[in-house]
């Protein structure tokens, strides 16, 4: 959809990953979901979580390659990825949670994770997934 120029109709909730394979070199796509955005000094970030854990491609690749680059909508943004804490990932999702009850609760139960809706659960969920800060203002266009 995004190739499409489809990308608005996600209002931000949803990027393209644009991101260097870590065995190939070859630029590699992935639709994250966008947990948090913000905008800090001027420069855009948006937050993501790695469901599958630290064994995604889209993570691992971004752990050894932190430069990429992500479409919002039809813009594309050189980013750099930050790796987060287990600490402000249990507080990243608590909030998300808050904001989207229903998706956090299906998420968790994907996972394996049992929740019973209270903000200590999305906490201990949040600090078992591993979190990136992708920060505006660095790495390839695309």
């Amino acid at each position: 959809m995004f190739r499409a120029g489809l990308g608005p109709l996600f209002r931000g909730r949803l990027l393209l990953l644009v991101h260097t394979g870590r065995t190939t070199g070859r630029p590699r796509r992935t639709v994250i979901e966008v947990v948090e955005s913000a905008t800090v000094d001027g420069r855009r970030s948006w937050t993501v979580a790695s469901g599958f854990g630290p064994e995604a491609d889209w993570y691992r690749n971004l752990v050894r390659t932190p430069h990429a680059a992500v479409q919002d909508g039809r813009r594309f943004h050189a980013v750099t990825a930050h790796l987060l804490p287990a600490e402000e990932g249990g507080e990243l999702m608590a909030r998300y949670a808050s904001r989207h009850p229903r998706t956090a609760r299906r998420l968790a139960g994907f996972m394996g994770l049992a929740v019973d809706g209270r903000t200590v659960d999305y906490h201990r969920v949040g600090e078992s997934l591993p979190f990136v800060r992708l920060v505006e203002g660095t790495g390839p266009r695309r």
